[in-house]
């Protein structure tokens, strides 16, 4: 780490820092596993989970999605906890009285965040994917109840450009659906529109069959009327369409989110916020660890009355204020006021100018 221009000090920070980052993931982890276990168990025996499919397809997933998913608040409570300890034991004074200014003291803090920071973008958008697929999977056989009978009621989307259906509604147990029809536009004009009592999918064919069909296809001022008892047809949305839980977007990497974000808009999603919102958190998400890593340090530079437990304390105060502002935000764009992107970046904003407060109030 010499040849990176680091100081015996750097070196020493950012080992305290990782090791404590990582400690402190390990037995919060392990504390959620317990609690999480204890829940679930009751489930996991009347639905008769075997204990290899408990430990290695959910625990063995569940613990890196937990683990990143409060990232942000592991990497605070690092910073507060052995910052404090330095600024009790006077090794921040010492450091500060040696030459060194708080600028460049905060260096290493920030080459740690760095480090964290891409990690967890790397693993929140490309590896832990892959793993959440594994754990809702698992959470489908041995957990959750199965999807209520008729759960999509008025089901109205585009599926292609220029191609809307309607669902009266949709038996997500049975692949049936009720009162389908089927428009087609051209240029803005009407161009077909099909009418039918039901729908199912067959699975075989992977297709869908319409029962008891009227097609009025237009052709300028002239109409033609085709009627029949069954048809099969190939649109571009399948049964797993309408199963989809609001959750499985924490299954699908960067990649195939904007995919599904772009083909949500071209739907006409009512709930595309829900998928935005997940999308602009995972980059919200690693950023919040350079402002976190500021406020800790600023607040924990300085020897308190309180001793480690009034640093620690303050922490967790401000980490559970940032996690309030972002449940609070998020819930006014799922409702509609405002944009996903703003919902996500507010509570980043806010308490960027508490990081440069608190800044400018620390010893220098």
């Amino acid at each position: 780490m010499r040849k990176l221009g680091l100081t015996i000090i750097d070196e020493y920070v950012i080992r305290k820092f990782l090791g404590t980052f990582f400690f402190a993931i390990l037995l919060i982890v392990m504390i959620a596993v317990v609690f999480d276990f204890s829940e679930k168990i009751d489930d996991f025996i009347e639905k008769n989970a075997p204990l290899s499919a408990v430990i290695f397809d959910y625990y063995l997933n569940f613990i890196p999605y937990f683990a990143v998913l409060f990232m942000p608040l592991f990497t605070f409570v690092a910073v507060i906890y052995f910052t404090s300890r330095m600024a009790y034991n006077t090794e921040i004074v010492a450091i500060l009285s040696s030459g060194m200014s708080f600028n460049r003291l905060l260096r290493p803090y920030f080459i740690s965040a760095t480090i964290i920071a891409i990690f967890s973008f790397i693993l929140n958008n490309f590896i832990i994917p892959d793993s959440t697929k594994k754990m809702l999977a698992f959470e489908e056989l041995y957990y959750r109840n199965r999807p209520a009978t008729f759960t999509k009621i008025n089901i109205h989307r585009q599926i292609e450009p220029g191609v809307i259906i309607y669902l009266e509604r949709f038996n997500t147990y049975n692949n049936f659906g009720r009162k389908f029809s089927i428009e087609k536009f051209e240029k803005g004009e009407l161009v077909s529109k099909l009418l039918s009592d039901d729908i199912r999918w067959d699975s075989t064919k992977n297709k869908w069959i319409v029962r008891n069909y009227y097609i009025r296809d237009y052709e300028g001022n002239n109409q033609t009327i085709t009627k029949g008892l069954t048809i099969d047809t190939t649109l571009k949305i399948t049964p797993d369409e309408f199963k989809r839980r609001d959750n499985a977007i924490q299954a699908m990497d960067l990649i195939e989110l904007n995919d599904f974000i772009a083909s949500q808009k071209m739907q006409g999603s009512s709930n595309i916020e829900l998928s935005q919102m997940e999308k602009y958190k995972r980059f919200s998400i690693p950023f919040s660890t350079f402002i976190l890593t500021i406020i800790g340090v600023s607040v924990s530079s300085r020897k308190a009355k309180g001793g480690i437990g009034m640093h620690i304390g303050i922490g967790l105060m401000l980490s559970f204020a940032y996690i309030l502002f972002m449940q609070f935000s998020t819930q006014f764009a799922v409702g509609g006021i405002f944009n996903p992107f703003i919902a996500v970046w507010i509570p980043n904003i806010i308490f960027a100018f508490i990081a440069f407060l608190l800044y400018r109030l620390a010893p220098k």
